[in-house]
């Protein structure tokens, strides 16, 4: 059934936080893009979150069937993560309203984390294209490997923006994450074998 399930409809799917963010900026609020700084953000890391969960969710549950279907479009929800994180982006600059202010604010640990994350999800998105996977070859995997860095960076962004009151939300949509792909890197390299079982 998942299988069957359009492309299209899934964009649709994905899109539709961004249209009531996007109509609340074209309102008469004043306030408006203040107010959506955290929820782009946090869309933005969520659906980072869901697509780095594919791999590990896909060996946890030995090839379930929804666990392929996440795997075969997470790109989809890796380019949707780079969007929400231009959208985050867009609405922090227009927020500040002057480039002093945003300088001002680029040194500060909490906003270096962001920048630097969104420096890091410009190469993934511009790669994850079918033609950047042909062109790229075998150094189409390290590239995308990145996503780690660009997970880390987020988590340090999200968290340092409140002090401590930040650590456990920011823990409770990274900490699936962190645990899974523990169990994938056990998983690869240090479950038992057959050979080393006889």
């Amino acid at each position: 059934m998942l299988s069957r399930i359009s492309p299209y409809w899934l964009w649709i799917l994905l899109s539709v936080p961004a249209l009531g963010m996007v109509s609340a900026l074209l309102g008469d609020d004043a306030r408006a893009f203040h107010r959506l700084l955290h929820p782009t953000g946090e869309f933005a890391a969520r659906f980072m979150i869901i697509s780095m969960l594919a791999t590990p969710l896909l060996l946890l549950t030995k090839g379930a069937t929804w666990a392929r279907w996440l795997k075969s479009n997470r790109r989809y929800f890796g380019v949707a993560a780079f969007f929400y994180a231009a959208l985050h982006t867009y609405v922090y600059l227009v927020d500040k309203g002057s480039i002093d202010r945003v300088l001002e604010q680029a040194t500060e640990f909490d906003m270096a984390m962001g920048w630097l994350a969104m420096l890091v999800f410009i190469p993934l998105a511009a790669t994850s294209m079918d033609y950047a996977v042909r062109k790229l070859g075998r150094n189409w995997k390290p590239v995308q490997r990145l996503t780690y860095a660009a997970a880390v960076l987020t988590l340090l962004h999200w968290a340092a923006l409140h002090g401590w009151n930040g650590w456990p939300p920011a823990l409770v949509h990274f900490a699936p994450l962190a645990v899974l792909t523990l169990y994938r890197l056990w998983w690869l390299y240090l479950r038992p074998r057959p050979s080393q079982m006889a």
